[in-house]
């Protein structure tokens, strides 16, 4: 597949987006459409499109890769995945009552009237911080795709490449916002989920495999054991951490983040809210088995017909989310390379673009107070949200030079889980709230002992093997965290003479 080819598919592609922008905004554009779409989204279009939210281009290229990687990681993601579907139940059950009943457009704003103004402020910040972040190195990974197989080819410099990026997605969110993406995410995750399908199909017809044979092929590999239950203290891969580290992961980063919350937020009523919740959750589970299953059928395809892991043009270093784009562009013919590439833009695109909605959106109400009744009638609010919204996006264009200036995978993957660590105080945050009704929190002391929290983990999980006879941790990491910072609110709190209820 040329280069050519490629960017023309990636015209196309964005075309169609901003056509469909251009029809969603057309008629309104304004703040309450941009951030809560009306509260009148269909439950199954938002569930279907939150799989494409949900599982972004760095799920789409590393999962498939991490089933052949060297620590012999195999299935054992989908043991995370079990515990993110416990953590859905959870949200559904406990946390979208909660919203619903308070009717907010900011999640964070159950802490405003909760725990008080410092409080707030510190949440919001928490998600800012953590999703610009996060948003940011998702976009790289994959923008590292682009650039090597397509825009090297036309000597243009990464940071041209990541201005454009940004600049389609600012083009077709900037007007209608989460009214637009409740859409065009629905059209992405099409392509996203078709792709994982298709993908399977046309490597077990290079192999001539039927459903049966690849399935028994995977099954018979040395790449499909799902369940670990050896070394509980010194294994990352336990079932029971990889259980409790998806379920509080979950809670944590889809529950109580607005990215995610705030599609939720957009459907009707409480009813259509967890009806959605629940489709999005078996579709989650089940679109995961099938993205192992083309890690594995990648790994044994690779292996008969002779293609090494393409390795890190700096390090030298097997790169192993390269090979899926490997194998698609350079060793399949044209229209499987059309459905990767298809389905790598559809999932990173789908999740940029929902997170640069959201954050504008926490600003704004968080920050702003545009859904405050004595705002919600000025006249410059919409000039002052696109504003916004390009600030972010500027935002997040340098934060990824700065990703490329480092220019070393185990550095900015610790960047990505130093930034995953900021959102165990928000776990602590919530848990105190809903669990504590008969304490007040001191306010002012808030933002510190959420600063300090994750100073903490990171202590403990260095010195883990040490404090702990050997045990070391991986997601679950999350739940320390969560519990250093209800312990901190509970310490510094005092007890309320009546109960504290929403």
């Amino acid at each position: 597949m040329t280069p050519s080819t490629i960017l023309l598919l990636i015209i196309v592609y964005f075309g169609t987006l901003f056509y469909i922008s251009h029809r969603v905004s057309k008629k309104d554009s304004g703040n309450e459409a941009f951030f809560t779409a009306n509260k009148n989204s269909k439950w199954y279009l938002v569930a279907f499109g939150m799989i494409g939210t949900a599982l972004s281009g760095v799920t789409f290229i590393s999962v498939p890769g991490e089933v052949g990687a060297p620590s012999g990681e195999q299935f054992k993601y989908f043991q995370f995945v079990l515990g993110n579907a416990l953590g859905f139940i959870v949200i559904t059950k406990l946390l979208l009552p909660l919203y619903y009943r308070m009717n907010l457009t900011s999640i964070y704003g159950y802490i405003e009237q909760r725990m008080g103004f410092f409080s707030y402020k510190t949440a919001a910040s928490i998600f800012l911080i953590s999703r610009t972040i996060s948003s940011a190195f998702r976009l790289y990974l994959v923008v590292i795709v682009l650039q090597r197989f397509v825009f090297d080819f036309y000597h243009i410099p990464f940071a041209f490449t990541v201005l454009i990026s940004l600049l389609l997605i600012f083009s077709y969110t900037y007007k209608g916002g989460l009214k637009t993406i409740i859409i065009t995410d629905t059209l992405q995750t099409f392509f996203l989920v078709t792709s994982v399908f298709l993908t399977i199909y046309f490597i077990c017809d290079r192999m001539d495999l039927s459903a049966i044979t690849a399935f028994e092929e995977v099954k018979n590999s040395n790449y499909s054991k799902i369940f670990f239950f050896d070394d509980f203290f010194g294994s990352k891969f336990h079932f029971v951490k990889q259980i409790l580290g998806g379920m509080f992961v979950t809670i944590a980063m889809t529950g109580l983040d607005q990215d995610l919350m705030q599609k939720n937020l957009s459907c009707k009523n409480i009813g259509e809210a967890q009806k959605n919740m629940f489709t999005f959750t078996g579709i989650f589970v089940v679109i995961n088995i099938f993205f192992l299953s083309v890690g594995a059928l990648l790994y044994i395809y690779a292996n008969k017909n002779g293609i090494a892991v393409p390795t890190d043009l700096v390090t030298g270093k097997p790169r192993t989310d390269l090979l899926f784009p490997e194998i698609a562009l350079n060793h399949l013919a044209l229209i499987p390379a059309i459905v990767f590439l298809l389905g790598i833009i559809a999932a990173t695109f789908a999740t940029t673009d929902s997170a640069l909605t959201a954050l504008t959106t926490s600003f704004c109400v968080d920050f702003l107070g545009m859904d405050k009744a004595e705002n919600s009638h000025k006249k410059n609010t919409v000039k002052i949200r696109h504003l916004v919204h390009i600030s972010f996006s500027i935002l997040i264009f340098f934060i990824i030079l700065i990703f490329n200036s480092i220019n070393d995978s185990s550095v900015v993957g610790m960047i990505f889980k130093v930034a995953s660590y900021t959102y165990g105080p928000l776990l602590g945050l919530y848990a105190f709230g809903l669990f504590q009704k008969s304490r007040h929190v001191n306010d002012k002391l808030v933002p510190f002992i959420c600063l300090l929290s994750p100073l903490f983990t990171y202590f403990i999980n260095e010195y883990s093997k040490v404090l702990f006879a050997g045990y070391v941790f991986d997601n679950e990491l999350i739940i320390l965290n969560g519990l250093i910072t209800y312990l901190g609110l509970f310490i510094t709190s005092s007890r309320s003479e009546k109960e504290i209820s929403f």
